[in-house]
């Protein structure tokens, strides 16, 4: 351990800038909102990470974020600084460490012209009002004047990560070395290296969780080790640590040991799980190494145990795509079929529908790999291909377990597909996927797969495609006007007339904000091709013709294709026509 005093707390200083006053408690919550709020409500705050105290007083005080930022602002003698940027040359100042602790981040700020400020100060913006503790841990590694200003928490923690990387702080070098009071008694541990790379994991797990991304890709590269998340369905690169390739191979195994793989083997690809907790959030998550030229890739799939359930609405169906699937929700027997490629959100479709009927008298078992979703009351069952327990043969079971409805997490091959087909056509309600690019698409797959066509015609009741898009951040999304080249472009691409965009001038186009981390989007909403077979499809079906001649048939009988979902969806501002362009083939007319 080093020797620097740097490890010991700091000596107070007279000295501390424009810190507010402080009542005395942790929280440094003013008096003058304190006095609003109820005793266990401050103790809450006062618990709780820097970074999330705003959202706890918000819904205490029963405002929302940027009133109550404005409120603390000015119950604490502090200014909220806007357009936040961090300072370059200020950056290297402080340990990496101190600065996620504190989620605290030196910013450029541009003075009133009525007032200069000396270049010597260090402008700090902070999620929460400092403290003296704050500033004498800052006066023990720079002695510049300190200016306090409040900053949108999820802004200043995304310029933290930005220019320190995620978990930069677990990875810090010894001579670098920082450690705050609460976590002084741990010092001997923490200067270890294995427990460096064991919180530096953690906290990128962490970060994953909290930025809701669905995967994590730890890629070794030549003269670095990347890693990735993918957010909102978007591979988005995570600034890391400028030392992280030092501690590759050991982050690599830390996966491997949490995965319960073997360390040793290096040259196949291994599968595992991993049981995570993350405050409240607890994730199974899937774990799979491959070999590559440099080192071990690692992919890892988060999969939320908990994770709140869709409803329809909350999909983006509108109130026409409900009623037609809806009606067929009650029906007796039939097969419905959620189709498109891996990640456009099938599985989530599916349990919405299990929600919407589930009922004490109705027995509904489901066979999925993964399990993605808990549905209470509904019987489900994990897929085990390295024991035998296939989906075919988990299906054939299931037909022994007096069920009203089953679903199959995926149709992958002739097995399947001809037990969940007669399982149908023997009063179950059946529920699966497919891949592929469109509604008609699944039909003729039945068939290529073996299927004979009568038996596809009687049982399909309902096809779904689907695709999921960007959502636009509500609070920066603004309308701008859209060239006429480019609206009659888009139209042919997706095979829309040219009418159905007469009359728009503008539509909503993304900004970028602090609330969704400068990208303009925050969440994503479905795209949806619904297709009921019609008495006309249902000859087509049994003359086994092509996909297309399925789909010309399908929309002339009201099939609405996914690019007029994407238009709709346009036109209400709920994403845009580059969004749309991005997951919608080009359909012929």
């Amino acid at each position: 351990m080093s020797d620097s005093p740097n490890l010991a707390a700091p000596a107070p200083t007279s000295d501390r800038e424009n810190l507010p006053a402080s009542p005395g408690a942790d929280s440094l919550l003013p008096v003058a909102l304190a006095e609003r709020i109820s005793d266990a409500q401050r103790q809450a705050i006062a618990e709780a990470p820097r970074d999330q105290r705003i959202k706890l007083l918000a819904s205490a005080l029963g405002l929302d974020e940027s009133k109550t930022l404005a409120s603390l602002a000015l119950a604490s003698g502090l200014d909220v600084a806007s357009n936040l940027e961090a300072d370059p040359e200020s950056l290297g100042l402080l340990p990496a460490r101190l600065v996620h602790d504190y989620q605290l981040v030196p910013i450029r700020f541009a003075p009133s012209s009525e007032r200069q400020a000396p270049s010597s100060e260090l402008h700090l913006a902070t999620a929460w009002p400092p403290d003296g503790v704050m500033a004498d841990w800052i006066r023990t590694f720079t002695p510049r004047p300190l200016v306090w200003h409040l900053g949108v928490p999820e802004k200043i923690h995304h310029l933290i990560l930005q220019h320190f990387g995620v978990g930069s702080g677990s990875l810090e070098d010894g001579d670098e070395a920082y450690v705050a009071p609460e976590t002084l008694a741990q010092a001997d541990a923490d200067v270890d290296e294995e427990a460096a790379v064991v919180r530096f994991v953690t906290d990128v797990i962490s970060q994953a969780v909290a930025d809701e991304a669905t995967d994590i890709h730890f890629e070794p590269q030549e003269n670095q080790l990347t890693i990735r998340y993918r957010v909102d369905g978007i591979l988005v690169q995570v600034p890391v640590p400028e030392n992280l390739r030092r501690f590759q191979d050991a982050i690599i195994s830390r996966l491997k040991i949490m995965a319960k793989l073997n360390i040793s083997e290096k040259r196949l690809p291994q599968d595992g799980r991993i049981n995570f907790r993350s405050g409240a959030t607890v994730l199974d998550i899937r774990v799979a190494t491959a070999p590559t030229i440099y080192a071990e890739s690692v992919s890892l799939r988060l999969l939320n145990q908990k994770k709140e359930a869709y409803t329809m609405d909350r999909l983006g169906m509108s109130p026409d795509e409900q009623a037609q699937i809806n009606q067929v929700l009650d029906y007796p027997h039939g097969i419905i079929l959620v189709t498109g490629p891996t990640g456009s959100g099938k599985s989530t479709s599916l349990n919405a529908f299990l929600r919407k009927i589930n009922s004490t008298d109705l027995r509904i078992i489901t066979v999925e790999d993964p399990i993605e979703y808990e549905v209470p009351g509904v019987n489900q069952i994990q897929i085990r291909s390295e024991i035998g327990l296939t989906f075919a043969n988990a299906l054939r079971s299931i037909l022994r377990q007096d069920p009203d409805v089953i679903m199959v997490g995926e149709i992958r091959d002739r097995d399947t597909a001809d037990i969940a087909i007669r399982a149908s056509l023997t009063g179950h309600l059946v529920f699966s996927t497919l891949h592929t690019n469109d509604a008609p698409g699944a039909i003729t797959r039945l068939i290529d797969m073996g299927i004979e066509p009568f038996l596809v015609a009687s049982a399909i009741e309902l096809v779904i495609a689907q695709r999921l898009v960007r959502r636009l951040c509500h609070d920066c999304s603004r309308p701008e006007p859209i060239p006429a080249i480019k609206l009659k472009d888009t139209m042919a691409i997706l095979g829309l007339a040219e009418s159905e965009a007469d009359g728009v001038t503008q539509l909503q186009s993304p900004v970028g904000c602090d609330r969704c981390r400068g990208t303009g989007y925050r969440g994503r909403i479905g795209l949806f091709e619904i297709l009921k077979p019609s008495d006309e499809l249902h000859d087509l079906i049994l003359k086994r013709e092509s996909t297309r001649t399925l789909a010309h048939c399908a929309r002339a009988h009201g099939m609405s294709t996914l690019g007029q979902s994407g238009w709709a969806k346009v036109k209400s501002g709920l994403t845009t026509l580059d969004e749309v362009l991005r997951v919608v083939t080009v359909v012929e007319k």
